[in-house]
């Protein structure tokens, strides 16, 4: 069977995601990451006022020595550990959150729906946020980045062994040495027991939606067929959007061989929701791995 991505994924879900998906825990989330990054990592919370000045194009006094501008792009190379990479940051919420923590945020994510979002919610808060339109597979960065982490599951929208491996491989690509990537993904477990060929609707004030999911186990796909009903500015007159998209299972045996073949070495597995050792009914896993100098 062939799984066709129609690129509409989150083209109308994005202007409710946030209402609709306010039952995710970006604060624990946001603790976590931030309690890696300084056990294991290289990158450091800045300050709001202490930017790398990566975003802005270098410029030097035409009566600066050559060692003075050398040691200058010395310390914008070693700035370069404290950039964090949200990828798949979708409209943004725990990228702001990392800011607020000091990281030097860059968020990343291919639909442009979604960053539009992301966008708003970055200039009404008058944050510094480096926004890119990127497919993860095609990741190219301006410079190497101290960390990249990516969840909600974003790496199960890659359908394939080859498109894990040639994210990760990009990934530890721009990842500078001793950098960190952090990120989780649904297990077989889940979608065979849990969402798998399930139906789930939800009423909110101002839009509804139906969630049907199709599972196919011999190719370990979910389809997800999203109906979305958004309230226009007329009362009570709803439109109907409809979205489908694709999510891949994964084992924890395969994500290792795939880190491995991109030059990640594995520090920490965990079940995301207990935070303990992964068993065989965890339904999503937190992996913590680094590039090795």
């Amino acid at each position: 069977m062939k799984y066709v991505e129609d690129g509409r994924e989150y083209e109308a879900l994005a202007s409710v995601y946030d209402e609709l998906m306010d039952n995710i825990p970006y604060t624990e989330w946001c603790d976590v990451i931030d309690r890696m990054i300084k056990e294991y990592g290289i990158s450091k919370p800045v300050g709001h006022d202490q930017r790398s000045g990566l975003f802005d194009e270098l410029k030097y006094e035409e009566d600066k020595s050559d060692n003075e501008t050398q040691l200058s792009e010395k310390e914008l190379l070693e700035s370069e550990k404290n950039l964090v990479v949200d990828l798949g940051c979708g409209t943004g919420t725990l990228t702001g959150l990392m800011y607020k923590r000091g990281y030097d945020m860059i968020g990343i994510d291919s639909s442009d729906a979604m960053l539009d979002i992301a966008l708003k919610k970055r200039d009404d808060k008058e944050y510094d946020i480096l926004y890119i339109n990127q497919d993860m597979r095609d990741l190219d960065l301006y410079s190497t980045v101290g960390t990249v982490y990516s969840v909600c599951d974003t790496v199960n929208y890659l359908l394939s062994d080859e498109d894990v491996i040639r994210t990760f491989k990009l990934v530890a690509k721009f990842l500078y040495p001793g950098g960190l990537f952090m990120f989780d993904f649904n297990t077989i477990y889940k979608y065979e027991n849990v969402i798998g060929n399930t139906t789930i609707a939800e009423n909110r004030e101002s839009c509804a939606f139906i969630w049907e999911n199709f599972y196919d186990d011999e190719d370990r796909i979910n389809e997800y067929d999203v109906s979305i009903f958004i309230e226009q500015d007329e009362p009570d007159v709803f439109k109907r959007y409809v979205e489908t998209h694709y999510q891949r299972g994964y084992t924890l045996g395969q994500m290792h061989s795939f880190l491995k073949r991109a030059g990640l070495k594995v520090l920490l597995v965990r079940d995301s929701d207990t935070r303990d050792e992964p068993t065989g009914q965890s339904q999503r896993i937190f992996i913590v791995a680094v590039k090795e100098a």
